[in-house]
This record gives C-alpha cells, structure tokens and sequence, in this order.
C-alpha cells in the first residue's frame, strides 16, 4: 500500500466542495481542511505506485477549484499504535 500527502490550494469559495468532491474520489481515503499556507491535506492509498497518477493527476487536479497540488509520498508510516509495540518490547517479565 502506497500513501501520499497531497497539499491542495483551493478557490476560498469553494473549499467546501471542493474537499466534498476529493472525498468522493476512489484512492481517497480523508480529506482535512486546514489552517496554513494550504486549504486542504488529502491522503491518498493505493496499491500500485502507477495508480498514484490516475489519483492525484488525473483526478484530484481536475476537480474544479482545485489551484495547485503539492504531492508527497510516504516512505514509512510511524502511528501511535507502532510506537507503543516498539516501546514495550523487551518491557515484558
């Protein structure tokens, strides 16, 4: 499984719908509207590194009011839950 991060500047107008139609897009898995230097944060999922284009490319540049795209790509995935396991191990008596 592929993730990207993909920072999206929005039409002001439109950032409601415009997060509401990214949402729908299959590949899609959250859409965040957010404060700073972007209006929305998209997390892209995919199997194939290929499917990352037809996502974020052909789809999510489309959507109208969509201005520009920043993609990153994830190389690893560090949450909460991992953290813990890594932590409690060897912690066992």
């Amino acid at each position: 499984m592929l993730t990207a991060i993909v920072l999206i500047d929005s039409d002001a107008a439109r950032i409601p719908e415009v997060a509401a139609a990214i949402a729908d897009l299959p590949g899609v898995s959250e859409v965040y509207s957010v404060t700073g230097e972007v209006d929305l944060i998209a997390m892209v999922r995919v199997r194939e590194h290929d499917d990352l284009a037809d996502v974020i490319a052909d789809k999510v540049s489309k959507v109208e009011g969509v201005l520009r795209t920043q993609t990153y790509i994830a190389f690893r995935t560090y949450s909460q839950h991992d953290l813990e396991q890594a932590f409690a191990l060897g912690l066992e008596d």
